[in-house]
């Protein structure tokens, strides 16, 4: 497993060891004792699995919960989406700061998105398949949302030629609320 850093040091960039032949492939997509060697350099229980099917042009997030805060480990098995983290800890030399990386089911690649993030992706394949481990469980009234267009993050999506949105994303809080 490599592991690559990104402009936030906490979010980390998983490229898995991937050996090939004219057979097909095979990797390693969890290791927990190197995912804590090299990337958390602490204990991390993953405690839910989610799998996610979207449409081309559909954007999910900006995710996160106030109670039960989640750590993600987020991978695509079918598709491309860009997959985008975004700093919500106050008090953090990088609150506000956004990274935002492709991940496909050709790259492999995956994302760690720790604790005290937001998280969004959006679908710039005709479809795709989106793979996460959670840290913690889903807790539904603990949910909110950031709207993605919002001007202080001023996030780079690459909106190709159409945007599918939930009506609840489509009603996510502006980012200004976090910095009060």
């Amino acid at each position: 497993m490599k592991v690559i850093d990104t402009r936030i040091p906490e979010v980390k960039i998983i490229e898995p060891n991937v050996f090939g032949d004219e057979r097909g492939f095979f990797m390693e997509t969890w290791n927990q004792k190197q995912f804590e060697e090299l990337v958390t350099g602490k204990p991390t229980q993953f405690v839910q699995d989610n799998h996610s099917k979207s449409k081309k042009g559909t954007l999910r997030g900006l995710h996160y919960q106030t109670e039960n805060t989640q750590g993600k480990l987020v991978r695509v098995v079918s598709g491309e989406v860009f997959d985008v983290a975004v700093d919500i800890r106050k008090g953090s030399s990088t609150f506000g700061q956004w990274v935002g990386e492709y991940l496909s089911a050709d790259n492999r690649r995956q994302l760690w998105v720790p604790e005290g993030f937001a998280h969004g992706f959006y679908v710039t394949s005709d479809e795709a398949e989106f793979v996460y481990k959670c840290t913690d469980y889903y807790t539904p009234q603990a949910e909110h949302c950031i709207i993605w267009s919002d001007p202080d993050l001023r996030i780079k999506w690459p909106i190709i030629d159409r945007l599918l949105v939930s009506e609840k994303d489509s009603k996510g809080q502006k980012f200004e609320i976090l910095m009060i």
